[in-house]
């Protein structure tokens, strides 16, 4: 990428992000602008040492960390803590632990990640994808962030129930399907093989559905206690799917994929055969799988 397109970008991320927390504390809080701040603030400290030392060991960590942050003091400087923000603040957790902890463990068994191989000694564009990291935090959690730092409240309801059955069906496929892969690249054979078994038969990036799903979740759990310019947070979920499926993600994968086994027959059936990002049972006219 072109460094002054590099700080173009990073100046639509701190655009976007000013606006999400003007509509986050339309109602009267400034705790939510000052946590979207904060969620920057962390990851251009966190750049500083990891662009001397060219290393992005600590990126996902540092993510995860900004997400459990700001969920903490969210919880920690409300007056009156709900169930609805007590809900979405464990869940959030939860989340960023397990993910955190899967994403920093697979860069330090490989020794890299493969994202930062080529951006890292640009100083724009690795200090952009720091930015973006912090604008990733802002937007995913922005309508819980909403809830939990509003003085409104709202009893437990259909919203609540509806929204943490989301989360669940979705973080139990994002870690299955993680899990199933993880597996399936520990064994030599499998190193130059693409994984088709499992929740991999269902989709070709069932982990990203997951993600969307369980994100859907909490702006579900969230909705009753918005108001004003605060439903502008909803678009998180679609965010998030933009991220994943047009930004990064499934566009990077898809195109890695495609530059090693896009002449393979069976890599060619595969994505024929298997959607994209939402899960179904496979054809039974699919031929074996190569995992």
């Amino acid at each position: 990428m072109n460094p002054n397109m590099a700080w173009v970008g990073t100046a639509l991320a701190l655009i976007v992000a000013a606006i999400i927390a003007f509509a986050g504390s339309s109602a009267g809080t400034s705790l939510f602008a000052l946590l979207v701040a904060l969620a920057f603030i962390m990851q251009w400290l966190a750049f500083v040492p990891a662009y001397l030392k060219q290393s992005e060991h600590f990126y996902d960590l540092t993510g995860s960390l900004t997400f459990i942050t700001l969920t903490v003091l969210a919880l920690a400087l409300v007056d009156d803590l709900d169930m609805r923000s007590a809900m979405i603040g464990g869940l959030t957790i939860i989340w960023a632990l397990r993910l955190g902890a899967f994403l920093t463990l697979r860069v330090r068994r490989s020794g890299f990640d493969r994202r930062f191989r080529s951006i890292k000694p640009v100083l724009p564009v690795f200090f952009m994808t720091w930015t973006l990291q912090g604008l990733w935090v802002t937007m995913s959690l922005a309508p819980g962030l909403v809830a939990m730092t509003s003085a409104r409240q709202v009893p437990p309801d259909g919203f609540l129930i509806v929204g943490v059955c989301l989360w669940l069906i979705g973080f139990i496929v994002q870690v299955v399907a993680d899990e199933q892969k993880r597996r399936f690249r520990l064994h030599a054979e499998n190193q130059d093989k693409f994984i088709t078994s499992g929740l991999w038969a269902w989709s070709q990036h069932p982990n990203y559905f997951g993600e969307i799903l369980l994100w859907t979740g909490i702006a579900v759990i969230a909705f009753p206690v918005l108001e004003g310019w605060q439903y502008a947070t909803l678009v998180s979920p679609v965010f998030i799917w933009l991220l994943l499926t047009r930004i990064s993600g499934m566009r990077m994968l898809d195109a890695s994929a495609n530059k090693k086994w896009g002449d393979d027959a069976a890599y060619q059936a595969y994505t024929a055969a298997t959607p994209i990002l939402i899960p179904r049972p496979p054809r039974p006219s699919r031929g074996a799988s190569d995992g």
